[in-house]
Parts: structure tokens; C-alpha cells; sequence
């Protein structure tokens, strides 16, 4: 990666760092040690449960520079009927102590889970913006075969969101990280063929962030424009957002020049990348 290694990060990612064998991550860390010098820091994912000052310590000693808790939820009715194995008391005491030892912090959300709610899933947002974290992470739950989760679809018991109700609260969520100047750095799931092959309840979709971002754009534009006199109308936005403003395969644009709208698009490299202005044309 030659010289722009310094802008990247060793991970270690896909199950909880710290709740592994001790010798095993301590020999984890070690491989990793002789390249530290050639990258920005180590970031780890881990458990709530399995924070304390003492394994801080270790992990500051080695490197580690990032911290990602898989909190999932903040509502300790949803993390029981899912087994989570920690509380929302977990989460807070481990974030806590993560920024107090001076680790960035990250926090990774599920929503949908058994039991959840779109209410609950703004509710944990909600404690997580309060948290202050550096970065976030939010996952659509996608019920795998051959799971639990899949046997209580099947037997009717957990009924997963609809692709509709997720694009449309994660439109909500991406505004409020936003808005609270919190770098979401990953929404939905990297697609791969057995995530598509393997999955239950049709609610995934490989471009999900894509979506959800037509869908912030195009419920700015409705919003804006409640109580217009008529239909033509200038929408300013950063060039950078045309994509979404426009929609997949200019879905947005379509829908709204069928409801009527004639839109000239102007715009503007101050405007912030999901700012939006619309004004009736004269």
C-alpha cells in the first residue's frame, strides 16, 4: 500500500477481539506489531461485556488506536429476546471507559432485531448520539437460513421489516448521525453471493445505503415544498449529491415529475452533503 498505508488501519474484525483466547489475541497483536509504524493504528470489534480498564490497558500498549462495541441495541428487552448477552448499562460503562482511555470510539447498531421496533430502534440512536461516539456502524437485520432467528420466521413468530419500513427509518437515522456530527461509517451489509443465496424474509438489498439516501433526498423535497403555490421549482444542492438526489435509476425524479413538479437543478459546493434547497420559480 506503499505510502498512503498511514491513512489506513489494521483491523481485526468479525467476532469480539477481547473475548478470545488471551494468548491468542496477545500473538494477534504481536504479528501486527512490526507494521504499526506503516499504518494509522489497529481498530478492533468487540464486545460491551468484555471491556475493563485492565484489557484497555493491554490493548493501548499494543497499538490498538479504535474500539467498535457490537451494542446492537439499547433497549435490554430487545438484547434478551436476541441473547445478547449484555445490557444497555453494558454499553454505556464499556463507552465510557473506551473514551476516558483515550480510544475512538465506534458503536454498531442491528436494526429490526426480534422484539425491535422502529421506536426502539430510534431510541437506541437516540442514547447513542448521547454516548458520543466517533464513528457508528448500523446493520439491517437479514435472517440467514438455518438459524434461530430463521426458525422463529418460519414458524411465524418474528416478523422481519419490510424493505420499505428499513430504507425509511435508516433515511431518519442517517439525518440524526448527521445532524449530531457522527461519521456513519457503514450502513447495510457488503454484498457477497451467499448473503444473497442464503437470506429469508426478501428485505436485503446489495445497495441498501443507496436507497436510503434517494429516500432522505426525496422526503426533503416533499417537506420543502408543502404549501407551494405551484410546481416549478429551482432545488440547490452540492454536486456531489446529484446521484442522490435523483434517485436509483432516477426514481425520485421520475416520481416527482408524474406528481407534476418541473425541477431545475442548480448547484452549490457549500451546501452540506444531504443539504437541500428548494425555491418556487418565478
Amino acid at each position: 500500500m506503499g505510502y498512503s498505508a498511514q491513512y489506513y488501519e489494521i483491523a481485526f474484525f468479525g467476532g469480539s477481539f477481547t473475548a478470545i483466547d488471551r494468548q491468542y489475541m496477545i500473538a494477534l497483536l504481536d504479528a501486527a506489531k512490526p507494521f504499526l509504524l506503516r499504518f494509522k493504528g489497529i481498530r478492533i470489534s468487540t464486545r460491551p461485556d468484555y471491556i475493563d480498564k485492565n484489557i484497555l490497558s493491554l490493548l493501548k500498549s499494543y497499538g490498538v488506536t479504535s474500539i467498535e462495541l457490537g451494542a446492537q441495541s439499547m433497549d435490554n428487552s430487545v438484547l434478551e429476546l436476541n441473547e445478547r448477552g449484555h445490557t444497555e448499562d453494558d454499553v454505556i460503562n464499556a463507552s465510557r471507559l473506551i473514551r476516558n482511555s483515550g480510544f475512538s470510539l465506534g458503536l454498531q447498531m442491528m436494526t429490526g432485531l426480534y422484539g425491535a421496533t422502529p421506536e426502539t430502534d430510534i431510541y437506541t440512536a437516540r442514547r447513542f448520539i448521547e454516548l458520543r461516539p466517533d464513528t457508528v456502524r448500523v446493520y439491517p437485520t437479514v435472517i440467514m437460513k438455518n438459524t434461530a432467528l430463521a426458525q422463529l420466521y418460519e414458524r411465524g413468530v418474528y416478523k422481519p421489516y419490510s424493505l420499505d419500513t428499513s430504507v425509511d427509518l435508516c433515511a431518519k437515522l442517517i439525518l440524526m448521525f448527521e445532524n449530531a456530527n457522527i461519521q456513519l461509517i457503514r450502513l447495510g451489509l457488503h454484498y457477497s453471493d451467499s448473503l444473497e443465496q442464503n437470506s429469508l424474509g426478501g428485505n436485503y438489498h446489495p445497495a441498501f445505503k443507496e436507497l436510503c439516501e434517494n429516500k432522505l433526498f426525496y422526503d426533503s423535497f416533499i417537506e420543502k415544498t408543502q404549501g407551494f403555490s405551484h410546481k416549478k421549482v429551482n432545488v440547490i444542492i452540492n454536486p456531489k449529491s446529484i446521484s442522490k438526489f435523483l434517485g436509483q435509476k432516477k426514481s425520485n425524479i421520475i416520481k416527482l415529475q408524474q406528481s407534476g413538479y418541473d425541477i431545475h437543478i442548480s448547484f452549490d459546493s457549500s451546501k452540506s452533503k444531504y443539504g437541500l434547497e428548494v425555491m418556487q420559480c418565478v
